[in-house]
């Protein structure tokens, strides 16, 4: 599953964000706090679970971020964001999720569709249709 979203804005704008393991909470909806340690993150849901991950590539280069959910309901999952360069002033910021079982990927993919949508208001840009 990938979701996607032009912003009006240089791509170092939204890696400063979408890049820092540790500020998932400004722009992910449904999150309430995460905690950082080497190459774990334990994000805090607002419904109180705790979700451990394994950071795997912060690529500042690339401007990519990739991590596995390390909890026993999956059996594999990985999510990936990309923040592109248009070469234009502006940026495309993609979330893409792979799970087993498959319908996990469908929960994580509706949230990261709304944390994306939130992208614009919290970085005050323009989403370019």
């Amino acid at each position: 599953m990938r979701f996607a979203i032009h912003l009006d804005c240089p791509p170092d704008i939204a890696w400063d964000v979408v890049g820092a393991p540790e500020r998932l909470p400004e722009w992910w909806l449904g999150i309430d706090s995460c905690v950082v340690e080497g190459n774990t993150r334990t994000i805090m849901t607002r419904s109180g679970l705790p979700m451990p991950e394994l950071l795997l590539t912060i690529d500042g280069n690339l401007r990519r971020f990739q991590y596995r959910i390390d909890v026993p309901m999956f059996a594999e999952h990985l999510s990936t964001i990309d923040v592109h360069d248009l070469h234009d002033g502006t940026c495309l910021v993609v979330y893409s999720v792979d799970a087993e079982p498959a319908v996990l990927a469908l929960v994580i993919g509706g949230a990261a569709r709304a944390a994306l949508n939130h992208l614009p208001e919290f970085l005050g840009v323009t989403e370019i249709p």
